[in-house]
């Protein structure tokens, strides 16, 4: 049996809990975050994007909770650490956790800067035990089904590609926009990086965007410039207007077929080919149950992680950087 440390008790450090009962051979022993009321269980107003109600208490009595994350480091208990701090936290804590030589799993974006990620990166390079950066998305089921068609070329090449991630400001820690890097960084980094997954570094981008609860860039835009995809496109927000809720959405058109997905219909994924559209039928799972079950996986077999690891993360954050720089300057940035 596992044994994970989660750092970190907020919505994404919920969510990872949540995700860790439906995975077998693995158990949470060990929390820690600065929130006396967390460290004792209590996970009351840990909502999020897609986690509403729900889990409220932790089973304390099977728990160790610590209020310095250093000491949940050094717990002979603890196999697997698993970090879901605010991101400016990342660098320090990821490149503790590596130094102890257990295996370290650390939510995105993996830093703050790009200097910070590479600066995980490199620990990770070096380090006893395995790494891998959480990005959900690449193993949500229906996204994971868009990969494995574009690499395919079953349905021809892809002509092109958009991305779209909504949502009313989460508030919170993530006011401090210096601290979150607003929108762009915390939200639009997963679609950014997706089409990185998709389709290799770009050639440049062309951003536009603005500011509205943070002093970062709130909404953007994005044009990926391909020699072999003629448009990829990118969008995302937190700047909707309160209510609003979240919503996920990608269309993807390749020469025979078109491939569209919605987070806010029942049959999410839907495909037109042939003249017909039918749903196309996943397991059901969240991206974050695949992931760190992948994650547990590949230590049990003492496997480094390939669909993403440490430097793999690293360009995600060098393409956001990039948007960030076009729309400050008005132009395409090469990359």
């Amino acid at each position: 049996m596992l044994k994970v440390g989660i750092i970190g008790l907020g919505m994404m450090g919920r969510t990872h809990y949540e995700a860790y009962q439906k995975i077998e051979g693995v158990e949470v022993v060990a929390i820690a975050d600065t929130d006396p009321k967390r460290v004792a269980g209590d996970l009351t107003g840990t909502g999020g994007n897609l986690l509403q109600g729900g889990l409220q208490r932790l089973p304390m009595e099977k728990i160790k909770g610590y209020s310095d994350y250093r000491q949940l480091l050094e717990s002979k208990d603890v196999d697997i650490i698993d970090i879901c701090s605010r991101t400016p936290q990342h660098a320090e804590m990821a490149v503790a956790a590596l130094a102890t030589g257990k295996h370290v799993v650390c939510e995105k974006p993996l830093g703050r800067t790009v200097a910070e990620a590479q600066k995980i990166a490199d620990a990770a390079a070096k380090a006893k035990g395995l790494f891998m950066p959480a990005m959900c998305i690449r193993f949500w089921p229906e996204w994971a089904w868009a990969k494995e068609a574009v690499k395919s070329g079953r349905y021809g090449k892809v002509l092109s590609a958009h991305f779209r991630r909504f949502a009313s400001f989460p508030g919170g820690w993530y006011k401090d926009g210096d601290a979150c890097g607003g929108a762009i960084l915390d939200l639009h980094i997963h679609d950014s990086d997706f089409v990185y997954f998709l389709f290799g570094m770009p050639k440049g981008v062309y951003s536009r965007g603005y500011s509205k609860p943070t002093n970062q860039v709130d909404h953007v835009v994005t044009q990926y410039l391909y020699d072999h995809v003629p448009t990829v496109s990118a969008e995302g927000s937190w700047a909707l207007a309160d209510g609003y809720g979240f919503s996920m959405r990608y269309t993807i058109n390749f020469e025979n077929a078109t491939a569209d997905y919605d987070l806010g219909r029942s049959d999410t994924l839907l495909l037109s080919h042939q003249g017909k559209s039918e749903p196309v039928r996943t397991n059901g799972n969240t991206g974050y149950a695949e992931e760190l079950g992948y994650f547990v996986n590949c230590v049990k077999k003492g496997e480094k992680p390939s669909i993403v690891n440490a430097s793999d993360a690293v360009p995600g954050l060098k393409i956001v950087e990039a948007e960030g720089k076009s729309i400050r300057e008005g132009k395409v940035v090469s990359l």
